[in-house]
């Protein structure tokens, strides 16, 4: 039985210009290949539903009047979804065409996935030394006939003709993996399976031949993340490249949930190559009460044997005293009070002028206690009860990530017959999530780097 020709989608699209989510197509072209040889085509005007701007009808030739009438997206999406089946998606400058193609279809609540391969990127590889790898310069150079140029479809075809012409100079067909560095896989693992990963937020589990998980990772796109650890080419990654077997993955919708759910596993199951998070279990706790003279005191101790809530938890006793030594020098508290000396009399910061005097009753407890409340303050979020809203792993839900009294509750799914009128009711959705010292620093880092839009935070 003879070997099956690989199949290629070479697609090229038109837009109202701008990036993915914001601009819309508004002429598409797929001209599908089996080896080296064009078997099928389709070609199509598409309504964006929104306004062509001047400037980019003069670049494309497409106007608003041309597109009036033209189907909408979702009336040939199952066209552009049957062509392309079972093949590699072929652009020049593939990320843009893939990321407006993907983005018109995760509008319909598809997720379109497909293997990618970037004409561009290929073009430098196997014929380096141009001066510009634009199409329009390449076909000019190697003699490929390009018509109705910043057209779909005559950049599809001439972007085809480009591919059938780097298959001739290497001397056989390209495939997506050929650009990883394979050497060291384990035969065992599937690349076809790994080539159907998402290409969505999600964690992502390395199995060993005993199905012992040995890695665990978080990306906002698990496909493309796999890939490149199978490209690695350092002694820890070829060792784990080695030892893997098989992948699995858990789709979260949300870069955030993702990062909390990859911390929770990481400390349960302390995989072999996650050297950085697989030890750490924040046992030990800084607490704070108040004494008799109404001075804010600390004390360490575990967390498992104080009924009261920490506020900082740390992986050694240790680590507990350094922090609190930190908070002592940042913040110009007493040694004595936060636990770190246990004497009668002042404690040596008072003795080089580094201590007020709370330790002998020369500072008021009200000055004292605005200093220990402002790094109590510090060590919290801006607000302590707020919920975190962001993308679902399908259409039609949503994601929370949900904190009160600065603790975090937990996160989970919601979907839109989900009905929430108070906070509290998200107890029954919450799937996950464990309070400590690292998924606090987690969602702190997320809230300042956060600039996505779909992000709704409700504080209450």
């Amino acid at each position: 039985m003879m070997n099956q020709l690989p199949k290629y989608s070479v697609i090229d699209v038109e837009t109202t210009g701008g990036k993915a989510g914001v601009g819309r197509i508004t002429e598409i072209a797929v001209y599908l290949m089996e080896g080296e040889e064009i078997i099928d085509k389709f070609v199509s005007l598409v309504n964006p539903e929104c306004y062509i701007p001047p400037y980019i009808s003069r670049l494309t030739g497409i106007t608003n009047e041309m597109v009036a009438e033209a189907p909408r997206f979702f009336e040939i999406a199952k066209k552009v979804v049957e062509i392309t089946e079972d093949s590699v998606f072929v652009a020049h400058n593939a990320p843009f065409d893939y990321s407006f193609v993907k983005k018109e279809f995760e509008g319909l609540g598809y997720d379109y996935n497909r293997e990618v391969m970037c004409t561009v990127r290929l073009s430098r590889k196997v014929i380096p030394g141009h001066r510009s790898y634009s199409l329009g310069q390449l076909c000019q150079e190697l003699r490929i006939p390009l018509s109705d140029r910043h057209r779909a479809g005559g950049d599809a075809h001439a972007t085809a003709l480009l591919l059938r012409h780097l298959f001739e100079i290497k001397g056989d067909f390209i495939l997506p993996e050929d650009d990883l560095d394979l050497k060291g896989i384990n035969a065992e693992l599937d690349m076809k399976k790994i080539r159907r990963l998402p290409e969505t937020p999600g964690i992502y589990f390395f199995h060993n031949a005993n199905n012992e998980v040995i890695y665990i990772g978080k990306s906002r796109n698990v496909r493309k993340r796999v890939l490149s650890h199978l490209g690695a080419k350092g002694k820890r990654g070829l060792r784990m490249k080695e030892q893997l077997t098989d992948v699995s993955y858990e789709v979260t919708g949300s870069e955030l949930v993702a990062l909390l759910r990859e911390s929770d596993e990481i400390k349960e199951q302390k995989p072999l190559f996650n050297r950085a998070g697989r030890k750490t279990r924040f046992n030990w706790g800084v607490f704070s009460f108040k004494d008799q003279k109404g001075y804010y005191r600390f004390l360490i101790d575990r967390v498992n044997s104080n009924t009261r809530q920490p506020l900082d938890a740390f992986s050694s006793k240790d680590n507990a005293v350094s922090m609190l030594s930190n908070w002592v020098e940042k913040y110009e508290l007493c040694r004595q009070l936060c636990g770190l000396e246990n004497k009668q009399g002042p404690c040596f910061n008072y003795s080089v002028d580094q201590c007020k005097g709370a330790c002998t009753g020369e500072e008021p407890s009200d000055l004292y206690n605005k200093r220990v409340q402002q790094m109590i303050d510090d060590l919290n979020f801006s607000s302590p009860n707020f919920v975190i809203f962001d993308e679902g792993r399908k259409a039609g839900e949503k994601s929370f990530v949900w904190i009160e009294k600065n603790v975090l509750r937990g996160f989970g799914w919601l979907s839109e017959e989900d009905t929430i009128t108070h906070p509290s009711e998200l107890e029954g959705f919450v799937v996950g999530g464990v309070d400590n010292r690292d998924t606090r620093q987690i969602v702190r880092s997320y809230l300042v780097k956060k600039s996505s839009s779909r992000v709704k935070i409700l504080k209450y």
